[in-house]
């Protein structure tokens, strides 16, 4: 089965080839990231605006890439939410119209559970049941996954995502937009035990919030004189507390759901500070736990693909009246 996915959530315009579920034929993306950093976020005007001027030449691109031609494609799938209403309407409205063109069927999928999904992409071994978090600049949440078609929300933010938390600390030393990267790089030379900091603590054992440690950390720097070593100390201790809640609550998921599985996903599981406090932790706990690919961590239109595979085997069906 060969599906054509298409993504545009968010500043990225995404469009790839699935064949089977898993194998990627092509898989483009265009970012106007640039565009949005002298802004210091994503400006939701310029980004489908962008994703506009760019999805029908990435569409004949991916085409080309994955050598088929337009009337192979067997399903045409899209990002439908969470996301900015102006860049969903981009990717639905093309995916619809190209539908229709080609007689082809259309499912509309949820792009957090994408990010999931990213983790069968390839050669990965991930097995079901799971628990599963994905954690983004815009979502924290962790899931009970015992099937692809039946996906339950175990705990999510009250407030910040964890990767929103990055960029805003970021913002606060000066280091630019987006900030996850920033952080990671500059922490590599910090002392992660320098400075003690702490998540707010939530209602839910297994929901997560991240607004009073950015403030935390805007407090403290503010009463001190900025230098690059308190920069460096600053984003090690602010990037090991939040690693750490987040291994905390979903290694407690994958004990209360009884599973043996951890799948991440999400723009901030690139993160390779993160990878690696989850598998040594998930690893003494007798977890097995898995990360996509770098390139399929951040937004893309394969994880689209493969997802929307997996859900119409199951009998998932939309038509053209789907809607975001």
């Amino acid at each position: 089965m060969i599906v054509l996915g298409i993504e545009s959530s968010c500043d990225e315009t995404g469009v790839a080839v699935v064949k089977d579920g898993t194998k990627i034929l092509s898989n483009l993306v265009a970012s106007s990231l640039k565009l949005h950093s002298r802004h210091g976020g994503v400006v939701p005007e310029i980004a489908s605006r962008i994703q506009l001027e760019s999805i029908a030449g990435l569409f004949a691109q991916a085409l080309n890439e994955a050598k088929i031609k337009a009337g192979q494609i067997d399903l045409v799938a899209v990002t439908t939410h969470p996301g900015l209403p102006g860049s969903l309407i981009v990717g639905v409205s093309f995916a619809k119209a190209l539908a229709l063109a080609l007689g082809k069927p259309l499912l509309g999928i949820n792009h957090i559970h994408s990010h999931i999904y990213a983790n069968l992409l390839g050669n990965n071994k991930a097995k079901l049941p799971a628990a599963a978090l994905v954690v983004s600049g815009g979502h924290t949440s962790l899931f009970y996954i015992k099937d692809f078609s039946d996906i339950r929300v175990l705990g999510q933010t009250r407030d910040d995502a964890c990767g929103e938390a990055f960029d805003k600390v970021a913002k606060i030393m000066g280091l630019g937009y987006p900030g996850g990267p920033l952080i990671e790089k500059i922490a590599k030379d910090g002392d992660r035990h320098k400075i003690k900091f702490a998540c707010s603590g939530t209602d839910g054992e297994l929901d997560f919030s991240f607004s009073g440690i950015k403030t935390a950390v805007l407090y403290y720097f503010k009463d001190k004189k900025p230098s690059l070593k308190l920069k460096k100390d600053l984003a090690a201790s602010f990037q090991e507390s939040a690693v750490n809640v987040l291994v905390r609550k979903s290694l407690l998921a994958c004990k209360k759901k009884k599973v043996k599985n951890l799948l991440i996903g999400g723009g901030v599981a690139a993160n390779r500070t993160l990878r690696q406090k989850f598998t040594q932790a998930a690893k003494e706990q007798g977890i097995k736990c898995f990360f996509p690919e770098i390139n399929l961590c951040m937004d893309n239109a394969a994880m689209v693909a493969g997802f929307a595979g997996a859900l119409y085997k199951r009998g998932v069906r939309n038509d053209l009246n789907l809607n975001m």
